[in-house]
């Protein structure tokens, strides 16, 4: 693969709906720029973007692929991305490192869930975007129902510059309405043909949609349209182009991701009307002093990139993908990771199609490469040049909202999990784990189910450890309601030294939440010596790490050490420790005892459609509404105090509730008393874990 200079390359994220043949499309324009020679297919598991064993399996992609083609002169990296919302992760890579965006949707369903949310994610990032309809060869395919769609959507800036020519219901070729000529495929082949008379009606309502969209580009043409002037070729071309570098018009065409139809038009359309990287906006980036400063793509400045994505290679070790924003890299140099504060050698570097790897010596502006083995650098870091130290900005990864126990299948994998673990998440940043200290569990977090399944099996596949998810634990804890006193006495006498201590402690409740636990020393006279009392303090914030009720940690608790006993010869320290716990148990088992939970603040952001139902599903969950609001999007924000132990599976049930519309963010805020009926589930439960033990 040779180097191409800058304004010859077009770096464009490939986003869309689940299963609207992005992968499959993607497959025929590298089978049609010559990238490859045999077409591989979904079901059969040989696609090029599609290469991992899970991806294989699910038939769904999961991970970004980079597949980049020379077609005319110029090279286009394509980030094929996951349409399956689990991934978003991915796609948030591919957009990072991307100079535009080409939307995918299928002419049977017209605008989904995951078209609107690869917009959303477009618009965000500034990228220009086309639209894609594809699939044109299906039954019930729609091109028109599918544009319709497109418009209702995101307004009047979608601007079809190509249409299908169906006949027998077969798509067959397509009509330019730039430059109003007609193209049929025949045998592999793209020939020019006179438009069909049948198309003529079709193409004088879209040929006007496209003349707005020129005309308002421009106080000039906007004052030629008015006058019923034709625009030239030209004019068109210019306006297209700005209007599609500055997002104000959004070209929509057509394609079959079977037969390959529309692909050449496609790659024409991208080369003529996407940006290269050096025209783009300068990247803005931190420097030393922690300033912002400008990065504008420019082959003279020293060399810097942005690491965007991380896989474990199984031949090469780690592998890390890079896009070039300033100067170059060169195999056998050295950068500066500015997030580590140290050097990285730069040995082996390579541009990848899927996961074929080919050496090269340099990688140049704008364009996406990898490098193996780097020490310290993960996804999202900067390299540079150490004469100029920046810190680009990083990748904007969803946080996670469901979580998970992970344990082995087999006793002792402890370790091998954790191990596991710690490798794939260099791949998925949207996945965290955390090894609860009170629970014993180790809880794994990521976007949704799959994802996490995903994460099984790539352990057992990668690592040999067999795991499974179960409901994590809730970390409850327990309280008193009321206050109570009670004597705690240690006496031992079994030959030899004795060891003897007496306490009088009452216990009361701290109501105000300003602490956990406080001791006071109320001894007069000396009746338990000042050496003991720490025993005493000791032995009671031991035994507060189980409560009485379910073994949770006690907590609002107020001690106060008032009466005591001890020997000359017998009282010792863990005389006191001992004789304080037997006070607490007694005491506090008096002093009404009652089970808290944690408290989560939810907001879940929703259309306006589904606000009956979540709500209503939020009072099951013994959800507290708080109030409704709406977002910068649009969509509606319903706040709520919700128990966290009603939240486990939420991610998932929100997803099915709104058709993938939902999402939802959960912190704790505090803790409150469980009621009665479910409490007394809770403590029979702990009690039949105690047995099992």
């Amino acid at each position: 693969m040779k180097q191409y200079p800058v304004e010859k390359l077009r770096n464009v994220v490939v986003m869309g709906h689940g299963g609207d043949g992005k992968s499959s499309l993607l497959e025929h324009i590298l089978f049609h720029t010559k990238a490859i020679d045999r077409l591989g297919k979904i079901a059969d598991g040989n696609t090029t973007s599609d290469f991992d064993p899970e991806e294989i399996k699910r038939t769904i992609s999961i991970s970004a692929s980079i597949l980049p083609v020379e077609h005319d002169g110029y090279k286009i990296n394509f980030l094929d991305t996951p349409g399956y919302f689990d991934f978003v992760g991915e796609v948030e890579e591919g957009v990072r490192v991307s100079d535009a965006a080409l939307i995918v949707l299928s002419a049977k369903s017209g605008v989904e869930v995951g078209t609107r949310k690869a917009y959303k994610l477009a618009v965000k990032n500034n990228l220009p975007t086309m639209f894609i309809i594809n699939k044109m060869d299906e039954e019930n395919a729609d091109f028109y129902a599918s544009l319709d769609s497109l418009r209702e959507n995101f307004g009047v800036k979608v601007c079809p510059i190509s249409i299908p020519i169906i006949e027998n219901e077969k798509f067959v070729g397509v009509v330019d309405c730039i430059r109003l000529k007609a193209r049929r495929f025949e045998g592999g082949k793209v020939i020019d043909i006179d438009i069909p008379d049948s198309m003529k009606e079709h193409i004088e309502p879209v040929r006007n949609m496209l003349m707005e969209s020129v005309a308002e580009s421009s106080d000039e043409l906007m004052e030629k349209f008015f006058d019923g002037e034709e625009f030239t070729a030209d004019e068109i071309d210019n306006a297209l182009k700005n209007g599609v570098r500055e997002a104000t018009i959004l070209p929509v065409l057509c394609s079959s991701a079977v037969t390959g139809g529309g692909i050449p038009s496609l790659l024409a359309n991208i080369e003529s009307y996407f940006p290269s990287p050096a025209e783009c906006k300068p990247e803005i980036a931190t420097n030393a002093k922690d300033e912002e400063v400008e990065v504008p793509a420019n082959a003279a400045d020293p060399a810097s990139a942005l690491v965007f994505k991380t896989v474990a290679d199984p031949f090469v070790g780690k592998l890390s993908y890079f896009k070039v924003m300033s100067g170059s890299v060169k195999a056998n140099s050295e950068l500066y990771n500015t997030r580590a504060g140290a050097s990285e050698k730069i040995g082996r570097i390579f541009f990848v199609r899927g996961k074929k790897q080919v050496e090269t010596t340099e990688v140049g502006l704008g364009d996406i490469g990898a490098v193996t083995k780097l020490g310290k650098t993960v996804t999202g870091d900067t390299l540079c040049a150490s004469s100029r130290q920046i810190k680009f900005r990083g990748i904007d990864f969803p946080k996670p909202s469901l979580s998970l126990a992970i344990v082995p299948k087999a006793k002792g994998d402890e370790e091998k999990i954790a191990s596991g673990l710690t490798r794939l998440s260099e791949e998925d940043s949207t996945f965290s784990t955390m090894n609860n200290p009170e629970t014993r569990q180790l809880v794994i977090s990521g976007v949704g189910d799959v994802q996490l399944d995903v994460i099984i099996s790539k352990l057992k596949s990668k690592f040999g450890v067999d795991a499974e998810l179960i409901e994590p634990k809730v970390a409850y804890r327990e309280t008193i309601r009321k206050s109570a006193e009670a004597e705690g006495k240690h006496k031992k006498q079994s030959g030899g030294a004795g060891q003897f201590g007496v306490v009088q402690i009452r216990f009361e409740p701290i109501t105000d939440g300003s602490s956990d636990f406080e001791f006071v020393n109320a001894i007069v006279g000396g009746v338990v010596p000042k050496e003991f009392i720490p025993a005493v303090e000791k032995g009671l914030r031991e035994s507060m790490q189980h409560g009485v009720l379910a073994g949770y940690p006690m907590v609002g608790v107020k001690a106060t050490l008032f009466d005591g006993k001890y020997h000359p010869v017998d009282s010792k320290e863990v005389a006191f420790k001992s004789a304080a716990r037997l006070s607490y148990k007694a005491a506090c088992a008096q002093a009404s005892p009652v089970l808290l939970e944690p408290i989560g603040k939810a907001e879940v952001h929703i259309p306006d459609d589904y606000m009956g139902d979540v709500i209503g599903d939020m009072n099951k969950r013994r959800g507290q509404i708080l109030g409704m609001d709406k977002d910068a999007d649009g969509l509606s924000v319903v706040s709520a105090y919700v128990p966290m132990s009603e939240m486990h599976t939420y991610a998932i049930d929100l997803r099915s509730m709104t058709r993938g519309q939902g999402d939802f963010t959960i912190e704790f805020d505090r803790y409150e008393q469980v009621p009665d009926s479910a409490a007394q589930k809770i403590i029979a439960d702990a009690k039949f874990e105690d047995e099992e033990e």
